[in-house]
């Protein structure tokens, strides 16, 4: 229960003070740090990686860039951009120090380790100067953030002139008849996969939850318009069950 003076916000179902949501937030993802990778590939199918190569795909990676990937996790992202760009470099921003510590080990003997900077750090504060980045993503992150506009208006202030932000972040399913059966194995099968892989049901139960609190394609490109980005666009993906944003800091 909340005090009607305080702010409250979404976390999946629940309504929960702001102020409490990144501590949840942190204890779903320090639960499920060692089996995330793992989680992704049986819950979609292996179908996130081809969300991922989507985003290389428009994204582009070319020569001496600077990536900054917020809510970066393990790295997924941040690794396949450099495999790209292999002269680039990236720094992963993550609250959850054990996903942090999952990416090191997953480019741990690689030749990218060299290029790859890990941070422990807030999406709505980030600790980085004005204009230091070519390029910032965010994804399947998003929406676990307290105040979304917030951590928008700091992606573009990290940005350098001609820095592009994109996003990858579940959508809303644009085939009405494919909505029910994707709400069937959402609501049954994912939470149940959760606790038999991770031990971890109510984690898996949030995630699904936080997904359908999401803004949907035209509303979320609005706020990123809000937040100083040009040229907004965005791409659904396997009939908008995922979709990619992408704004301009011009």
């Amino acid at each position: 229960m909340t005090d009607e003076n305080e702010s409250t916000t979404h976390f999946g179902a629940r309504e929960v003070r702001e102020d409490d949501k990144a501590g949840l937030v942190q204890d779903v993802f320090s639960s499920v740090a060692s089996r995330y990778d793992l989680m992704n590939d049986l819950m979609s199918g292996g179908i996130h990686r081809l969300w991922k190569d989507a985003m290389m795909d428009w994204l582009a990676p070319r020569g001496h860039q600077r990536l900054l990937d917020v809510a970066g996790g393990t790295g997924d992202v941040a690794l396949r951009f450099l495999k790209r760009a292999p002269e680039a470099s990236a720094v992963v921003l993550d609250m959850t120090e054990p996903m942090l510590d999952e990416g090191r080990k997953r480019a741990a003997g690689t030749r990218l380790s060299d290029h790859v900077e890990w941070v422990a750090g807030d999406a709505m504060a980030l600790p980085f100067p004005d204009a230091g980045f070519d390029v910032c993503t965010i994804s399947f992150g998003i929406r676990n953030v307290t105040r979304t506009a917030d951590a928008l208006a700091e992606a573009f202030r990290v940005l350098r002139p001609g820095g592009r932000l994109m996003v990858l972040e579940f959508s809303r399913v644009t085939v009405p008849i494919l909505q029910g059966f994707y709400d069937i194995y959402s609501y049954n099968v994912i939470p149940r996969m959760g606790q038999a892989v991770t031990g971890d049901r109510d984690s898996y139960q949030y995630l699904v939850e936080s997904i359908r609190r999401f803004p949907d394609q035209e509303t979320f490109a609005e706020m990123i318009r809000d937040a100083g980005f040009e040229q907004v666009r965005y791409r659904n993906l396997s009939m908008g069950i995922a979709a990619l944003h992408s704004g301009w800091k011009i």
